[in-house]
């Protein structure tokens, strides 16, 4: 790892996405579609957190596990060249995953999966040899590498002897599948979980944001976030409740949108900035990756962000 304090370590999921627009299922031969576009974008959900602070000015660094493939060679390229400390990163025999997305006309999307984002390397083997962050993200619960209660509880406990305030993006499970109870042990050590609100409802088995926050707030989490995509955020904690809009723009692509808002939420929160004004710097971030395709494309710098909340004050 850098010898310069780090300020975020983002451990999870690195991958391809394959993102494809404007499918059309309508077959032009007996083996053959058409789509009005196709391109490859680094992906997953520690991928593009860390990418995305570290484009914020944060010292950020990923811990989580590539293939020895041009895949993975592409991945860490990609990282790098957004000035993500990559020293952490396992290579192994495994493939690198590699995810086919359906992108519609409205930014919404639709994605393929396979045995590759099973595979589940374990970090709490080696966070003891690394040098303490400010802040840890897990990217994501419910999926691996965190899709495992013991892996969970492990780093958890880690974070928590070292102080180190942990947020928890959230997915919905594509392989094993847990439930909030199956972790309810580690849930008090999470000081911040960001669910979507597809993924908060089949978590909560809730239908408002209310319903949905005070459920994870039951189990112990401190702070709760639920992404209402176009209709912004809703946070709660015990002392507070915040809704905000989301901004008026023509969304492209949706991927990584939450990713994007995680980070520059986490960005804010490690400046001493007040909930409020962090979630409205978060919201712009998921904004404005929404306005080009892929995950790292849009956002570019701190200053962008700032010019955008000053243009949507």
């Amino acid at each position: 790892m850098s010898k310069n304090k780090t300020d975020v370590l983002c451990i999870g999921t690195a991958l391809i996405d394959s993102i494809i627009k404007g499918f059309d299922p309508t077959p032009v031969s007996a083996s053959g579609y058409r789509a009005a576009s196709g391109s490859l974008h680094v992906g997953g959900e520690a991928v593009n957190e860390s990418m995305a602070l570290a484009k914020l000015g944060k010292n950020t660094a990923i811990f989580c596990s590539l293939g020895n493939d041009q895949a993975g060679n592409l991945v860490v390229s990609e990282l790098e060249r957004a000035g993500v400390d990559t020293s952490l990163i396992l290579r192994s025999e495994h493939p690198t995953p590699v995810t086919t997305m359906f992108v519609k006309e409205d930014g919404g999307r639709q994605s393929i999966t396979n045995g590759a984002h099973f595979y589940n390397f374990h970090p709490e083997k080696y966070l003891s040899g690394f040098s303490v962050p400010k802040a840890m993200i897990l990217g994501s619960l419910f999926r691996a590498p965190f899709d495992d209660p013991e892996i969970i509880r492990s780093v958890l406990r880690y974070a928590k002897e070292n102080s180190i305030p942990v947020f928890a993006d959230t997915k919905l499970p594509n392989f094993r599948k847990l439930t909030l109870e199956d972790i309810k042990d580690s849930l008090p050590l999470i000081d911040f979980i960001t669910p979507n609100e597809d993924e908060a409802r089949y978590y909560t088995h809730k239908d408002t944001p209310e319903e949905m926050a005070d459920v994870f707030l039951s189990y112990g989490v401190r702070n709760v976030i639920i992404k209402l995509g176009g209709k912004g955020c809703y946070f709660k904690n015990k002392e507070k409740t915040i809704l905000l809009d989301a901004y008026p723009i023509e969304a492209v692509d949706a991927t990584g949108a939450g990713d994007n808002f995680l980070a520059g939420l986490v960005a804010e929160l490690s400046d001493q900035r007040d909930i409020e004004e962090a979630l409205r710097f978060a919201n712009a971030c998921g904004a404005i990756c929404t306005t080009a395709a892929g995950a790292s494309t849009a956002l570019k710098n701190r200053e962008q962000v700032l010019d955008f909340l000053e243009k949507h004050s």
